[in-house]
């Protein structure tokens, strides 16, 4: 057995084999061959990276779906148990495209959007506009007005200054609005201090002790018909209590709202975690709502209310886990690290992607796994560092993990639970291109996004058409 490298974090262990593919953080196709390789979706590694090139997001589309369809259910479930229905939103935020839109159209979940964007590709995919929820801390004049033209099932108030903006808007256009407010209900979330969204020294939602007054101010407006509160305390979140508490707090201010009128919803949020190494423990989801409306159930019955339809926002944890990014290895580096205990070796696996193609690493100093996608190896497992090809010490695709000692220029390198946050925060920071998508099912790839081209990187450069534009024109006068 190969002894723990002293640079390796106390949680990640000496795997018993570093080719083996843990259930737990992998998509429920991804399995290796008879030759060794890693196969998703029936379609192997180097199929994938001959057709597509690398870097290379991979969705497992059956595995993708089957994770929207127990979300929806655990849910669903969970609310027919107390009597209410219940809204499960998608987060568009994750990873989007008119492909994503059909499927969670097709799946019958809503979806959630945050930008002008966002609603741009949801309404292009096609989903009934009145499944769509609106969010964002400052919504422009021009998003606000195509979101109530197009008829989305609610608008997410954040502000004051929004009541007015929104009312507005449908007033312009001679509608009725639903809306939400957003509410800080004072619960902090057990996660990165970026990803806590209930904490009352940030810039979303408004204090709950604020809410009577703005939800009078909304109930004046005959444009603006109010739903409900809406609360998300954070993301990447692997415990319940935090959940319970803030149903407690708002159920609270919910009765106290309904002597004033109706408030038919409660969008309790979400961010549910998932798996990214063996060290995490992603909730039970069907655990996990059942506790919540349990808890919801109970505060009010305390409060001698009606229980309400309920919403919920689970973030990462449909796409995540179903989506593997393939990388093609260039350079190894051995950096002997002398500032610890004992002298120790770290490997450097340098990739052909980076930051550009997953920001999280730099972010919020997220863990990754990765395995050697195109072979198997008998070789001890060494702790690598796998690094992208940006001009950043920080550019860290996987901060610590075990790989084939032997890993080695050429090899294919695969990289799992990439499917949310990663594609969306994607840039061409040192002008690298932003890598396509593929899905994959039953043998089968197909694109979902191109890559782009090099070409692409100048289609916004004014000078630079302007001066092809004119060779061009030059070359045809030559004629």
């Amino acid at each position: 057995m190969t002894k723990k490298n002293p640079l390796a974090p106390e949680w990640l262990t000496v795997p018993a084999d570093a080719n083996a593919l843990p259930q737990q953080i992998w998509p429920s196709s991804a399995r290796r061959t008879s030759l060794g390789e890693l196969e998703i979706g029936g379609v192997p590694a180097s199929e994938l990276s001959a057709q597509f090139g690398t870097p290379l997001f991979v969705i497992d589309e059956d595995d993708f779906k089957r994770r929207a369809v127990a979300v929806r259910d655990a849910f669903r479930n969970a609310a027919a148990s107390i009597d209410t229905g219940v809204r499960v939103y998608y987060a568009s935020k994750a990873f989007l495209s008119t492909e994503i839109v059909q499927w969670i159209s097709e799946l019958d979940l809503n979806l959630d959007v945050a930008s002008g964007g966002e609603l741009a590709v949801a309404l292009a995919g096609g989903i009934d506009p009145h499944k769509i929820g609106l969010h964002g801390n400052n919504k422009s004049l021009a998003e606000i007005g195509k979101a109530v033209h197009s008829g989305v099932g609610a608008i997410v108030i954040d502000s004051e200054l929004e009541i007015e903006r929104i009312a507005s808007a449908a007033g312009a256009q001679d509608k009725v609005q639903p809306v939400r407010l957003r509410v800080n209900s004072g619960v902090h979330a057990h996660t990165h201090e970026f990803l806590a969204t209930a904490r009352e020294d940030q810039k979303f939602g408004i204090a709950l002790s604020d809410v009577p007054d703005l939800v009078a101010k909304i109930r004046s407006h005959s444009h603006l018909k109010f739903l409900g509160l809406h609360s998300h305390i954070g993301s990447q979140i692997f415990s319940v209590e935090g959940f319970v508490e803030a149903a407690k707090r708002l159920i609270a201010v919910q009765a106290e709202l309904l002597k004033g009128g109706e408030v038919p919803e409660l969008n309790l949020g979400g961010g549910f975690g998932i798996n990214y190494t063996t060290a995490d423990d992603a909730p039970d989801l069907n655990v996990f709502a059942g506790e919540i409306v349990a808890a919801v159930k109970a505060a009010c019955e305390e409060h001698a209310i009606a229980v309400p339809k309920l919403a919920f926002e689970p973030g990462r944890a449909i796409a995540g886990p179903s989506t593997v990014t393939l990388y093609n290895v260039g350079t190894i580096k051995d950096v002997r690290v002398t500032d610890g205990d004992e002298p120790a070796v770290r490997k450097y696996v340098s990739v052909d992607g980076g930051m550009s193609d997953n920001a999280r690493p730099a972010l919020y100093e997220a863990e990754y796994s990765a395995r050697i996608a195109s072979r198997v190896s008998d070789a001890e497992p060494a702790l690598v560092r796998v690094v992208g090809k940006h001009c950043e010490s920080g550019d860290i695709v996987v901060r610590s993990d075990y790989l084939p000692g032997d890993v080695a220029p050429s090899d294919l390198l695969a990289v799992p639970a990439t499917g949310a946050y990663c594609y969306s925060l994607a840039s061409n920071y040192n002008f690298l291109t932003r890598p396509p998508v593929v899905a994959v099912s039953n043998g089968h790839a197909r694109l979902v996004l191109r890559g782009e081209t090099e070409a692409d990187l100048f289609s916004r450069d004014l000078r630079y058409l302007s001066t092809v534009g004119n060779a061009a024109k030059y070359d045809k006068d030559q004629e």
